[in-house]
């Protein structure tokens, strides 16, 4: 095979390594140079598209490569918007978001109707049309909100929810206007239309879900299950073409179908970010900047006539769309500026629209010249419009997007947060080890001083056997963390009591919370329950937490919380309840509460400022626990919030359930937490429950609250 020699390259590249190697130099010092600067890289990125492109110096073309993973980049931005969005939220401000989705349809269409009719003097058809241009936006800044980790931000949740919807409204009115051009918008045209879109949605809603919730269940090899993840955004990229909408829409519902089943604080999700936001996104943004000619502009006043009227109408009816969002919902000037930044990126839907627009000949000139339904000038005007509003989105939304996070952490700083947390997993079986981090990822914090620590003891008689052991379940431990990008730290200690090895590192380890994993098929053995009442449970500053997995912490639809009664007056209630709450708002399951009605009562007041998604049942008595676990179904879980003996709390018949657990409920996952029973002299003051502001970390609740 010959070398590339460099006397005969020819414009563009063809060599694939050649190509390669550029496009990877570009998206590695994009960032790197422009960030010094305060140039968002995204940005940097369609600039660079533009200079290396077929208009530019023509070191590259926009072949089928180019073509695919940008479609693919594009594909992924939407996916990661409905994958990131949090569903309680989501359903808690569907108003807002619909009521921002008018906005933002409404005010960009209305002036981009008046000015194709009475500024540019174009037909209805086409008047109509080209004012869907501005209707439609692209989510380009949503990995770099995401990035500053305010994707959970109410702003940020209005604007992807309404997303969804104006990009349907606008390629709705793509497919009537192309209908009506060809004479068929008849009766038949809008039921074809209506069922075809109804279908799509409960395949890809129903049972896509149920396909994954499957597939993660049974296939544990990492790399097949993102493979997976990328089958599925094509699929339902595929089934939204079929139906006669965008493959983007397609993508943004295969997010919400996987939603549930990967937790925002998973490996998974950990490596779905990564690949896109390292390789597809930036050859999107590079795809998109080899569309841009400056050159267009230099030829005609007609084509920068028509892209000034373009630019008004985008860029000014999105400002005054997301004004009217802050005024109507009262937001603070920052978050409508967010809104206003994200949602002011006009990319994938215009230039779909522009595109079908511009291959649509409707009829000739006198000269044989084709008559199109969106001219060259509204074409070269979308070019411009891209870069311009990419460029105005990228500017304020990093911009809105930093206040509004430095303001939240701040806020965070300021707060009577509890003190560091460890959290201690004691390991010595192989396979509870994955379950058990994955469950520690959801329910730990998400402070900067919050640890992960596990610890195996070595037993001094079978030192040998018990150090290989000790290696592999650590290891193990450590990369299934890794793969989250969260640090454990592996510890091992030499002792002939494992209680007593365990006891000491809880207090030189100063852990807040332990966990332990019951192995799967084998539940409380008569040995681990006296362990677990006559020495772990003698630990009185520490929550113990005793876990039972029978599947991925990801795939449970649903849990039921049993909470005694006088639970609330155990000093570790709250913290117990954090972690309860953990697991609620990152795996994005259905939590079912059943408590008396004082705890419901409480429960009430923590949901509206810490939103899940739960439902609560006031239950007169622990006889009920047995009905409620007995009745537990596939795919649900059990969390039981126990007291240890002697509390107020503590029940006799609490000594029971783990001999019910066992025989019972063998094919389910549950979790028995039971709360700290003493604070410590020097943490009195963070931790009694008069002066409990814990809730913090989940959703501002000040320590007042449960005063």
């Amino acid at each position: 095979m010959p070398l590339l020699s460099i006397q005969h390259l020819s414009l563009p590249i063809e060599d694939p390594v050649l190509k390669f190697l550029l496009e990877l130099i570009i998206i590695l010092s994009a960032p790197l140079l422009l960030n010094k600067i305060k140039v968002p890289h995204l940005l940097g990125l369609i600039i660079a598209g533009a200079i290396v492109g077929p208009n530019g110096y023509n070191l590259l073309s926009r072949d089928s490569s180019v073509v695919v993973t940008g479609t693919t980049g594009l594909l992924y931005i939407m996916f990661l918007a409905g994958l990131e969005i949090d569903m309680g939220d989501f359903k808690k401000n569907k108003w807002k978001s619909l009521a921002f989705s008018v906005y933002t349809f409404a005010v960009p269409f209305a002036l981009g109707l008046f000015g194709g009719l009475y500024i540019l003097h174009f037909n209805l058809l086409t008047s109509v049309l080209f004012a869907s241009l501005f209707s439609s936006h692209t989510l380009i800044a949503y990995p770099l909100v995401s990035k500053l980790g305010i994707a959970k931000n109410l702003s940020v949740n209005i604007t992807v929810g309404g997303t969804m919807v104006t990009d349907v409204l606008s390629l709705l009115v793509l497919a009537v206007v192309v209908g009506m051009t060809q004479g068929q918008v008849d009766s038949s045209f809008w039921i074809s239309l209506s069922v075809s879109i109804l279908l799509f949605s409960f395949i890809v809603l129903f049972i896509f879900p149920v396909i994954a919730r499957w597939f993660f269940k049974h296939v544990e090899d990492k790399i097949s299950q993102y493979i997976f993840v990328l089958v599925v955004i094509y699929l339902a990229a595929l089934a939204a073409e079929l139906a006669g909408i965008e493959a983007i829409i397609g993508a943004f519902f295969a997010g919400l179908a996987l939603n549930r089943l990967i937790p925002h604080s998973s490996a998974l999700m950990n490596r779905v970010e990564f690949v896109g936001n390292a390789i597809f996104i930036p050859f999107f943004l590079i795809s998109v900047g080899m569309l841009i000619d400056f050159k267009v502009f230099f030829k005609s006043w007609e084509t920068i006539g028509v892209a000034a009227v373009m630019l008004v109408c985008s860029i000014g009816g999105k400002y005054l769309a997301a004004i009217a969002t802050q005024k109507t919902f009262r937001l603070s000037r920052d978050e409508g500026m967010l809104i206003f930044g994200m949602s002011s990126a006009s990319a994938a839907a215009t230039l779909a629209s522009v595109m079908v627009g511009y291959n649509i000949i409707i009829s000739e000139t006198a000269s044989g010249e084709p008559i199109r339904l969106l001219n060259e000038h509204v074409l070269n005007g979308s070019i411009l419009l891209i870069l311009v509003s990419c460029t105005v989105s990228s500017f304020i939304s990093m911009s809105s997007a930093q206040r509004i996070a430095d303001a939240e952490n701040e806020e965070t700083i300021s707060g009577n947060n509890p003190d560091e947390e460890n959290m201690l997993l004691a390991m010595n079986h192989e396979e509870t080890v994955e379950s058990m981090v994955n469950l520690s990822l959801l329910l730990k914090s998400d402070a900067a001083d919050s640890r992960l620590v596990a610890l195996n003891v070595i037993n001094e008689d079978k030192r040998e056997s018990s150090m290989k052991n000790a290696e592999k379940v650590l290891k193990k431990a450590v990369d299934t963390a890794a793969a989250a990008d969260v640090v454990l730290q592996a510890l091992t200690r030499y002792d002939d009591d494992v209680i007593g090895g365990i006891t000491n590192v809880l207090k030189e380890q100063k852990v807040t919370d332990l966990m332990i994993g019951l192995k799967d098929g084998k539940g409380f053995s008569r040995s681990f329950v006296d362990n677990l009442y006559n020495g772990y449970l003698r630990n009185e500053h520490v929550n113990i937490l005793v876990y039972h997995a029978t599947q991925p912490v990801s795939t449970v639809k649903r849990y039921k919380v049993l909470i005694p009664e006088h639970a609330d007056q155990e000093p570790g209630f709250f913290y117990a309840l954090l972690r309860v709450w953990n697991i609620g708002r990152r795996s994005g399951a259905v939590m079912e509460f059943y408590a008396d009605g004082k705890i419901t009562g409480i429960l009430k007041r923590i949901i509206r400022k810490a939103n899940i998604e739960a439902s609560l049942n006031e239950v007169t008595g622990w006889e009920e626990t047995g009905r409620i676990a007995s009745g537990l179904k596939a795919d649900e879980g059990l969390i039981v919030l126990m007291a240890k003996r002697g509390m107020v709390s503590y029940l006799p018949q609490m000594s029971l359930l783990p001999d019910f657990l066992t025989q019972n409920l063998q094919n389910n996952n549950y979790l028995l937490i039971y709360p700290f029973s003493e604070v410590k002299e020097e943490d009195m003051e963070k931790r009694s429950i008069s002066n409990h502001d814990d809730f913090a970390a989940i959703g501002n609740i000040i320590g007042r609250l449960f005063k």
